[in-house]
């Protein structure tokens, strides 16, 4: 199983009423419950952890997991409300503001955090759950004590959110330096201060950069390769990358590379598929609106 460990939320997406008048529409999302989602539809093996609400928006996330294929049960449930995000659109490109105070997932704690089953191969954390304490503490934890598992992170950073700097930077920093792949964009890195090197050097085996449009660059030690986009009418591109992080998944699992030793080993070749099936589903969602990501049956 690959669990992702992270935010599960409600995207309240711009709508138009029939008389014309601005609203909100409320749709679950949130990027590690995207990616969770995206896993699902593609067959791979997917869990989802995070702190999840009993209240009606809890609900909602509750259902979209399961009919997706997505294992909750090692998710915490409370009755603290569930974590708002509302979204609005420029050229189709996504702003978001956060409403996460004292909400289900902002408040795990160290002792919250699961013994993953043994069929859990790879981990996969990002998004804003890496932000706001005390769950970005605990999920740091929990990323340092996977041991032989593979670690995938993607900062996808909302500088916005950031309230304390300084401690976010720290807690990026151990967990890239725990990671076996790293997906980034150049936005991040230029907050980051690094370089697809650097990443290489804190030990990770594979950094994809994502470049909208131009596709994604794969740098593995010693050898870079570029998987280009595929041609698409974009609606939005809400959910492109967690989708990605999927298809990149799902295509590691497929090709039998969810493996730390394995990872390591392979060549730019045995990558290119996983990265090709990453690209190709987030094409799918770009061309429709919100993040709704493919079923495998749609590749």
């Amino acid at each position: 199983m690959i669990l992702c460990c992270g935010e599960a939320l409600i995207d309240m997406l711009p709508r138009e009423t029939a008389e014309g008048e601005p609203a909100f529409a409320p749709h679950p999302g949130g990027s590690v419950f995207n990616t969770a989602i995206a896993l699902g539809r593609l067959g791979a093996p997917a869990g989802w952890f995070g702190g999840l609400s009993t209240d009606l928006f809890g609900t909602m996330l509750d259902r979209a997991l399961s009919e997706s294929r997505v294992d909750t049960t090692l998710a915490v449930r409370s009755d603290r409300p569930t974590t708002l995000a509302f979204v609005t659109l420029t050229d189709g490109h996504a702003r978001y503001a956060f409403y996460d105070e004292n909400t289900a997932g902002r408040m795990l704690a160290p002792a919250d955090m699961p013994q993953p089953r043994p069929e859990v191969r790879a981990l996969f954390f990002g998004g804003i759950s890496l932000v706001a304490e005390p769950a970005a503490d605990a999920l740091a934890a929990f990323c340092e004590d996977a041991g032989d598992r593979v670690v995938m992170l993607d900062p996808n950073i909302r500088a916005g959110f950031v309230t304390d700097e300084t401690r976010y930077r720290e807690r990026l920093a151990g967990m890239l330096a725990r990671a076996d792949i790293v997906k980034i964009s150049d936005e991040d890195m230029a907050w980051l201060n690094v370089t697809p090197a650097d990443l290489l050097g804190l030990g990770a085996a594979l950094v994809v950069v994502t470049k909208g449009a131009d596709g994604v660059d794969a740098h593995l030690p010693g050898e870079m390769l570029r998987v280009p986009a595929r041609p698409v009418t974009v609606v939005d591109t809400v959910g492109a990358g967690d989708t990605f992080n999927a298809g990149l998944l799902a295509g590691l699992d497929r090709a039998v590379l969810l493996d730390r030793a394995a990872l390591r080993a392979a060549s730019g070749d045995a990558l290119e598929p996983a990265l090709t099936l990453g690209v190709a589903a987030a094409a799918i969602t770009v061309s429709r609106a919100g993040a709704n990501p493919p079923w495998d049956n749609e590749l």
